[in-house]
């Protein structure tokens, strides 16, 4: 594993209250529409697994690899779009749906009425000093919308995605593929999300634990898998 070094400014090793993990980041080439995750899978991370090792795979590459990121150029935002845009917040950490893009993406993924509701009680929410209940009224499908950020490899600088399509499904196959647990994971540097994992044996609140630093990193690493090994401790 002596190639697989940490991210810049990021750690291989977690301690956590489910124990210590090493999480190795796998670089890749770049992923687009239509490739073969189970191929990705082979090439990139089959040569480094062990015995209870777990493979974390960022849900980007798997909306891309299902066709759901878009250029910009191709997204019609509509007026309702250009209008809620303004009202967004914008985080350092991400576009989210703070561009008329994304918005437009959302608006089509869960139609504009419940869009225009969930600001609605998102801006009463804030007037009671509570945050997160756009996101929170939504769900994860459109909390896992993303646009073009400078820093994002390209061409996906100038793309805006949707969530994955079915990502337990997804975890679930290639999982049974690879012999493997593997996690679709939406992390950022605020926060991180399973959105997809092969049985619901497994605890969310553990699994988000391990990546909570997110060591792929947020920029253009290029590292879209890690490996992911807990550390036996002395007492094991």
């Amino acid at each position: 594993m002596a190639e697989l070094s940490p991210n810049p400014d990021k750690n291989l090793v977690i301690h956590t209250d489910y124990g210590d993990y090493d999480r190795f980041p796998v670089k890749t080439k770049v992923v687009y529409s239509g490739d073969d995750l189970k191929s990705l899978l082979d090439e990139y991370v089959k040569s480094y697994l062990r015995d209870g090792d777990m493979v974390y795979m960022s849900e980007k590459i798997v909306a891309i690899s299902q066709g759901r990121a878009f250029d910009i150029d191709d997204i019609k935002p509509s007026r309702l779009a250009n209008f809620l845009v303004k009202f967004v917040y914008k985080s350092p950490y991400g576009i989210g749906l703070g561009s008329p893009w994304t918005m437009e993406l959302a608006i089509r993924e869960v139609g504009g009425f419940k869009i225009v509701m969930a600001a609605i009680a998102s801006g009463v929410a804030k007037l009671f000093g509570k945050r997160g209940v756009f996101y929170e009224i939504l769900g994860p499908r459109v909390a896992a919308i993303d646009g073009p950020c400078h820093w994002t490899l390209p061409p996906y600088n100038h793309y805006a995605k949707l969530a994955p399509k079915d990502p337990m499904k997804v975890a679930a196959d290639l999982s049974s593929y690879i012999g493997h647990d593997v996690i679709v994971i939406d992390a950022n540097d605020l926060d991180v999300k399973v959105l997809g994992k092969p049985n619901n044996n497994l605890d969310d609140a553990q699994l988000t634990a391990i990546f909570a630093d997110n060591p792929l990193g947020q920029a253009s690493e290029q590292t879209p898998l890690a490996v992911v090994r807990k550390i036996a401790s002395t007492q094991d």
